[in-house]
């Protein structure tokens, strides 16, 4: 595979396992699988899951549920508060597939009521902490009302309450991320006793990926809808959720200067493919990548002591040593294992394998 520009190379083999592990989890624990697509982005790795077994997805806009949709996924849930701009798109997909749309408040819930032509599943949004978006499962005026306006709606069923724990990701360890899952697992637990004698089939659903991959409890839980574990990263990694050979992306990127006085590395290779998110490693050096040897599209460990120190638009700097300095070469290729795997197969349009063959990916139109 001759790659001349950054390309980003999927790893087939440790993704499809990731899916299949992930898949296993749920059926151990009985409940339904929900997995969120907007990490790949791919009807033909979307294809993978529903070799499986798998049924029912998640997607985080409209279009992205129609182009799934058009690959044949029938059960959509778009987790991402409902955007009433939207409703025109939102009935021709609610016409046609069994859609689920994400409720977090009275005045769209009146809209849809309103507006919504054709029946569809509704997840109420709740805050567990995370303080992105959601309700409080406390709050218990604006939670009631919403679910007496869709028990009133001949076109509004609610599925369920669903929430996304995002602060596992602020977790300092794992212990710190199973607690996080449990207190998260609970809030849901208590509002689902609450609204049961009047939603008696009501399912709660969580979603993030480090409490998905590590929690063995999920008492009281019917779904669950991971995304990143698709292909893990650098932060999971950081977080003791994966380890490296699970992270089944890397961003080949050519090698175009070198500066032997800071044993510093220049990658075509920046933020617009890489994004700039970034952690900290054990010695507090805020890192954008890790690096590895490429090898007919395949990968291993991190090169010691050798990351992603800086990025601007188009470059990324390397910080390396000075005997693996010596080593890598102006026109070779590098390989860079993603902080943040979601953002990154966003930026780049198709994935590429050892086998030189393309996997297209969804991309916005406008």
């Amino acid at each position: 595979m001759q790659i001349k520009v950054p390309t980003l190379l999927l790893d087939e083999d440790k993704c499809l396992k990731n899916i299949q592990l992930m898949t296993e989890k749920a059926s151990l624990h009985q409940i339904n699988f929900r997995p969120h697509f907007k990490t790949h982005q791919s009807a033909e790795i979307g294809s993978w899951f529903k070799n499986l077994g798998v049924a029912s997805i998640t997607v985080s806009s409209v279009q992205m549920a129609v182009y799934f949709a058009d690959a044949g996924w029938d059960d959509i849930l778009i987790a991402f508060p409902v955007n009433l701009l939207e409703i025109d798109n939102i009935n021709k997909l609610a016409q046609k597939i069994k859609l689920h749309l994400l409720l977090e408040s009275v005045e769209s819930t009146k809209f849809l009521i309103e507006k919504l032509k054709f029946p569809s599943g509704i997840y109420l949004k709740v805050d567990t902490g995370y303080h992105r978006t959601g309700l409080s499962h406390e709050d218990d005026e604006n939670i009631m009302e919403i679910l007496s306006l869709i028990k009133k709606s001949p076109n509004l069923k609610l599925t369920g309450i669903l929430t996304h724990a995002g602060d596992t990701y602020s977790s300092k360890s794992k212990a710190g991320i199973l607690n996080t899952h449990k207190q998260s697992k609970q809030q849901l637990e208590v509002l689902k006793k609450r609204i049961l004698i009047n939603f008696p089939d009501c399912l709660v659903s969580i979603g993030d990926t480090p409490g998905c991959s590590l929690a063995t409890d999920f008492s009281g839980v019917d779904e669950i809808r991971p995304g990143n574990f698709v292909f893990y990263d650098i932060m999971q990694y950081f977080l003791g959720t994966c380890n490296y050979s699970q992270i089944a992306v890397a961003v080949a990127c050519p090698v175009v200067a070198k500066h032997k006085s800071r044993n510093e590395i220049v990658i075509y290779g920046g933020a617009i493919h890489l994004s700039k998110e970034a952690v900290f490693d054990e010695n507090n050096r805020k890192v954008y990548g890790l690096v590895v040897k490429l090898q007919n599209g395949k990968w291993g460990k991190p090169i010691p002591n050798t990351f992603i120190s800086n990025l601007s638009q188009e470059h990324g700097i390397i910080k390396t040593t000075s005997e693996i300095f010596e080593q890598i070469g102006i026109g070779e290729t590098i390989g860079i294992l993603p902080v943040h795997s979601c953002l990154t197969a966003n930026l780049l349009p198709h994935y590429s394998k050892g086998d030189n063959r393309k996997i297209i990916k969804f991309r916005f139109n406008g």
